[in-house]
C-alpha cells in the first residue's frame, strides 16, 4: 500500500464520473485551466480499444470542452510518439511510434495541431521523456527505472540493467531521464504564461545511460551506508550491477536511445536548468531512503 498523506487533494472524482459531469455542463463556467496528466502509460498494452478510449477519446472530450468553454488545457503527451526515430524534434517527419501507447498519444497531438491556431485559448502539450521521481510507487511495472533499481538493491543487493542491445553495450542504452521536479517546473511555467501554446518536448536535452542511473542509485545508497562511491566497472566487479538478458518481448518495440531536442521549449521562454541524472537521482533516492 502506498502512502499519500503528503498530498493535499481538495476532491476526488472518478474519471468516468468526471467526464459525465463535464459533458452535461455541470462545470460550465467553473474551470479556468485543466492540467490533464492521466493516461494508460503501459507501453506493452495490446488492447487498442482500451488504449484509444483512455488516451485519445478521453483527451479529445477534454479538448472539445476547453475550446468551447474558453478553458486552458495543459496536457501530457509522450516521447513514445518518436518510437523508432533517431531525431526527437516536434515534427511529423520524426514521429514513428512503436506501440499502441505511442500511437494513441500521437493521434491526439495531431488533432491539437489542426485545432490550436483557432482555439482562442492556451493549449500546451508536453512530450515527456523518461520521468522519474516522487509518488510513482502506484505505477508498479511502469514506475521509473530509478524506482526499480532502488528496490532491486534493497531486496536483492544488486541492480539489473539490460544486457547490450541496439548496438549498445551492457547497460549503455541511453535515454533522456528527467526528474518529475523539472516536469512540474515546466508545467508551472506554462501555467504562468497563458499566452504560450504548442507541443513541446519535456526532457533535459541530454541522454545518459542506464549504467549512469545504476551508479547514481547505488552510490547514493552506499553514501547512506557510509561506503565510498564506485564507478560502473567497480560496481559490476562487486556484483552490485548484474545485467539481465534483453527481453524478447521488447524486440522491435524498444527505444534504445532518446534525447529531447528542447529548442522549441527554450524558444517558448523556458530557461530553467535541468537536473542531471546524478543530481536528480540522488535527490530522489535520498527521499526514498528517508521514506523507507
Amino acid at each position: 500500500m502506498y502512502k499519500r498523506q503528503n498530498l493535499k487533494i481538495a476532491d476526488y472524482v472518478d474519471k468516468h464520473e468526471f467526464l459525465e459531469r463535464l459533458v452535461t455542463g455541470e462545470f460550465d463556467g467553473a474551470i479556468d485551466v485543466v492540467l490533464h496528466q492521466g493516461a494508460c502509460s503501459d507501453t506493452m498494452e495490446s488492447d487498442g480499444r482500451y488504449m484509444m478510449n483512455n488516451n485519445y477519446r478521453y483527451s479529445l472530450a477534454l479538448l472539445d470542452y476547453c475550446i468551447q468553454e474558453g478553458a486552458r488545457l495543459i496536457y501530457a503527451s509522450s516521447a513514445a510518439v518518436y518510437g523508432g526515430s533517431e531525431v526527437f524534434r516536434e515534427q511529423e517527419s520524426c514521429e514513428r511510434p512503436l506501440n499502441v501507447y505511442g500511437y494513441s498519444k500521437l493521434l491526439f497531438d495531431q488533432v491539437v495541431r489542426r485545432r490550436i491556431a483557432d482555439a482562442g485559448v492556451q493549449i500546451a502539450g508536453f512530450r515527456y521523456f523518461n520521468v522519474y521521481g516522487r509518488n510513482e510507487q502506484h505505477k508498479g511495472r511502469m514506475a521509473s527505472v530509478v524506482w526499480h533499481f532502488f528496490h532491486q538493491y534493497r531486496t536483492e543487493g544488486c541492480v539489473r540493467p539490460f544486457t547490450g542491445s541496439g548496438g549498445y553495450a551492457d547497460g549503455e542504452q541511453r535515454r533522456d531521464f528527467i526528474s518529475v521536479e523539472d516536469v512540474v517546473r515546466v508545467n508551472m511555467h506554462f501555467l504562468e504564461h497563458p499566452g504560450v501554446s504548442g507541443i513541446f518536448n519535456a526532457g533535459t536535452g541530454s541522454a545518459q545511460s542506464f549504467n549512469d542511473v545504476a551508479c547514481a542509485v547505488l552510490n547514493t545508497c552506499r553514501a547512506a551506508e557510509g561506503k565510498p562511491a564506485m564507478d560502473v566497472a567497480g560496481l559490476h566487479r562487486e556484483g552490485l550491477i548484474s545485467y539481465n538478458p534483453f527481453p524478447d518481448a521488447l524486440a522491435g518495440k524498444y527505444q534504445h536511445f532518446t534525447e529531447a531536442d528542447i529548442r522549441t521549449l527554450r524558444g517558448a521562454g523556458y530557461d530553467h536548468q535541468f537536473m542531471t541524472v546524478e543530481q536528480g537521482v540522488q535527490r530522489y533516492v535520498e527521499h526514498l531512503l528517508q521514506s523507507a
